[in-house]
């Protein structure tokens, strides 16, 4: 979950933005068994995977804009996960006062090995994949 952010605008369009994301709130819904579902959180949160003792937060900034036509914006800033940054690019659509857009993030350039099948071999059905979406929703406060 976001613990806080900004969405700066210029002629209700983005200019630029700042979002820190609570590790801590990790959660699985998908997963309906209550202990598995525990079971799979601890481990996302452990070092294995995020290691949120130690990286409590993961930040998004926006650092260039370039607006296209129907309420697109391609967007470039930077993510970090596990205090490593690397570039993002992506797309937002405006629908009234919300801004949408999904990320597509291969977890390996940040550290995050566990069941990769680029670092670890003979994984069979225990691979796990690489890229994980990240889907956004701001909504405006008017």
């Amino acid at each position: 979950m976001l613990k806080n952010g900004s969405l700066t605008l210029k002629d209700n369009k983005i200019v630029g933005g700042e979002f820190n994301i609570d590790m801590n709130s990790l959660n699985c819904k998908d997963l309906e068994d209550a202990e598995w579902n525990g079971k799979l959180v601890g481990h996302l949160k452990s070092d294995d995977f995020f290691g949120v003792e130690k990286f409590p937060l993961s930040t998004l900034i926006i650092k260039e804009t370039t607006s296209n036509k129907d309420g697109e914006t391609d967007l470039k800033g930077e993510l970090t996960i596990k205090g490593i940054t690397r570039p993002v690019s992506f797309t937002a659509k405006k629908v009234e006062n919300t801004f949408l857009a999904s990320i597509t993030v291969d977890r390996t350039k940040y550290n995050v090995r566990y069941g990769s099948g680029k670092f670890f071999e003979n994984l069979g059905d225990n691979m796990i994949y690489d890229d994980f979406t990240l889907e956004i929703k701001v909504v405006l406060d008017n």
